[in-house]
């Protein structure tokens, strides 16, 4: 885990401001605070902060260059094939030798011999910037699945970028301004999704995009995609073969992210990918030796640490247990907000933090479990698109008939409780597969966002319905495997907008490299070509990956019914957070906030408390926008920093 900030002015005969860029990076001191250093060559310029794990010594320092000083690399990631890299392009074995054991020169040298013809080889978590002197040429990539992040603007001729926004908000004479869009499509998703970002003129670079800016009498920029995920529909012939190779995969994907020199944890929630994840590393390591983390919550239903403990015992690992309270919750929000630097309502980010810290006191490497539901079909909404297709046989009067009995269930607090689950799926169930797959995960609808955001009429309408983002991608697809598509649309955004976020930047915060063997690219790439019905079979999801884990996991973990990190911020709303709530979202704080219409927010606040309704997912959205807006727009944006 590093942080880069650079820039590359358009006119070739312009010269960069180091001095700029040095500024610009200080808030990332956080992300690599083993080494720093500076490169300025013209019009490019580019500040690096490192956290040292692949040969800690000062050969891997960055920004690196090439012996002659025609290419210059700043990198943040891990490629994990990298020794096999070096071997397949003869690296070090003709002409100049390898300095140092980093992937970091490895991929100088790659760029040196084959330019951006190397990106679909690369196996791994990156985001990194390649200036070539001699060409004038800039070279911005982000890995597959969008485990690292990467930030880009353009603005007084010249183009920036960098690992965090919060580096670009720097960048002089820059001007902050509330990009609408994003904020409307969050208020749907809980994550702001695809390129966007809460600011107009800083965009970030999509997962498996490769951008290239050249310099010259005026800047030039241009964008394209290098590899995405090819879903197929491949009935196997064996299915024991198949479980067979699986399994072997993940034992091959496990292996390379081992690869370190500090200590390696495991991030263990008890669940199926985490526990496979953990087996794993057991059995390559030859001892369970090694630190474990889990969190947990006082509400039965959102806990699942005692499944994380019987995994832990079950491999004898140095299990860690950290409990979320609703005060370590209210007392972390700014904080978590100023690492993750714009509005995200998922609710484990908090825990992952705090996970983070302790896991930081031990290890500076964690294997995360991220990838797993998306690969295999493991998500209810999953499940819930083969019931529906069993649903919408049933005529119209059944269905309407159903929907007044869901609507008539008494609310419930608890994690995926019988009315939520209910309520959401005959809500979506009517609508076509894509954008019930949205409903089925939305926060706030496109009617209830019109009263929500008070902004001039006909704004709204410009953007069109957020749903469109996922029946795009479901369109664009050319598998007929309906299911592999829902995953295809979850590879797109889900993981890398929301599931990322979280994993990467509340570790990055406590300088804590999380890492995710399941988008290591041979395992995707086997598994997305097969048939969704091994994946999900008799309404069972992860049916294959069970199927390959059987002999390696408790048949407690195998058969366990899928929790999810989760807060229990609805019963705490009504509970020990009902003073935060409304101090947060009161009359007197919303009107700063010149977008929200503050009496549909009220209207929200007292359905979910006099128990009407359960808003409390929405109410987060809520806490999250206004809490991260008055950081950044009334307060001044805190830069993160340990």
């Amino acid at each position: 885990m590093c942080g880069f900030v650079g820039t590359l002015k358009g006119n070739l005969r312009d010269i960069a401001s180091s001095r700029a860029v040095a500024r610009a990076g200080v808030c990332l001191v956080h992300r690599g605070p083993d080494a720093s250093g500076l490169h300025s060559s013209g019009p490019f310029a580019a500040a690096h902060h490192r956290l040292r794990v692949l040969d800690p010594s000062p050969l891997g320092d960055q920004p690196m260059t090439t012996g002659d000083g025609r290419l210059c690399l700043v990198y943040n990631g891990e490629i994990y094939n990298h020794r096999e890299l070096a071997r397949r392009h003869g690296l070090g074995t003709r002409g100049v030798p390898l300095r140092s054991r980093t992937d970091t020169e490895v991929l100088l040298r790659l760029f040196e011999s084959v330019g951006p013809a190397c990106l679909p080889e690369l196996n791994g978590m990156f985001a990194f910037a390649v200036w070539d002197r001699q060409a004038g040429k800039l070279w911005l990539a982000r890995d597959p699945f969008g485990i690292k992040p990467l930030f880009y603007m353009i603005t007084g001729g010249a183009i920036w970028f960098a690992s965090e926004i919060k580096a670009l908000l720097r960048v002089p004479g820059f001007e902050r301004r509330l990009c609408l869009e994003a904020i409307y499509h969050y208020f749907s998703f809980a994550y702001i999704p695809g390129e966007a970002t809460p600011f107009e003129g800083i965009l970030e670079l999509r997962p498996g995009w490769v951008l290239e800016a050249t310099s010259g009498d005026a800047l030039t920029v241009r964008t394209r995609r290098y590899w995405s995920p090819r879903l197929g529909d491949l009935v196997p012939g064996d299915i024991d073969e198949t479980a067979c190779r699986v399994r072997t995969l993940l034992d091959e994907a496990v292996d390379r992210h081992l690869v370190s020199d500090v200590p390696v944890g495991v991030m263990l929630s008890g669940g199926m990918d985490s526990s496979t994840l953990a087996a794993t590393m057991a059995r390559l390591l030859g001892h369970s030796d090694f630190h474990t983390f889990s969190v947990g919550f006082d509400e039965p239903s959102f806990d699942e640490s005692r499944w994380a403990r019987l995994m832990a015992r079950h491999l004898g690992t140095r299990h860690h247990h950290v409990l979320v309270t609703p005060e370590s919750v209210a007392g972390n929000l700014e904080r978590c907000l100023s690492f993750l630097d714009e509005p995200y309502a998922d609710g484990s980010a908090i825990p992952t933090w705090l996970l983070a810290q302790e896991a930081s006191r031990h290890v500076t490497v964690l294997l995360s479990g991220e990838g797993g539901d998306e690969l295999f079909a493991g998500y209810d909404t999953h499940l819930a698109y083969a019931v529906r297709q069993v649903y919408r046989w049933f005529p119209g009067p059944v269905r309407r008939a159903a929907r007044r009995l869901a609507d008539g269930l008494p609310v419930s607090h608890d994690k995926l409780s019988l009315d939520f689950k209910v309520k959401r799926f005959v809500d979506g169930a009517e609508a076509s597969v894509p954008v019930s797959h949205f409903l089925w995960r939305r926060l706030f609808s496109d009617e209830e966002k019109r009263r929500l955001l008070d902004v001039e009429a006909g704004t709204l309408e410009e953007f069109g319905p957020s749903h469109r983002l996922f029946e795009a991608r479901f369109e664009e697809q050319d598998t007929a495997d309906i299911l592999n598509r829902l995953l295809g649309i979850d590879l797109a955004y889900h993981l890398p907008d929301d599931l990322m976020v979280k994993n990467y930047r509340m570790t990055m915060a406590h300088s804590v490299e999380a890492r995710v063997p399941f988008a290591d690219r041979p395992l995707v790439e086997f598994v997305s070509r097969l048939s969704s019905g091994v994946k999900m079979r008799w309404g069972q999801g992860k049916w294959l990956m069970k199927r390959a884990m059987a002999d390696r996991l408790p048949v407690e973990i195998l058969h366990k019914k899928k929790v999810g990190l989760e807060m229990p911020y609805s019963s705490w709303f009504c509970g020990p957070l009902r003073g935060f709530l409304l101090d947060v979202l009161s009359p007197e704080a919303l009107r700063d906030i010149p977008i929200l219409h503050a009496p549909f927010v009220a209207r929200i606040v007292r359905e979910h408390l006099e128990r009407r309704a359960d808003r409390g997912r929405e109410l987060w959205g809520l806490v999250n926008f206004v809490t991260w807006y008055r950081l950044t727009f009334r307060e001044g944006h805190r830069d993160g920093g340990k």
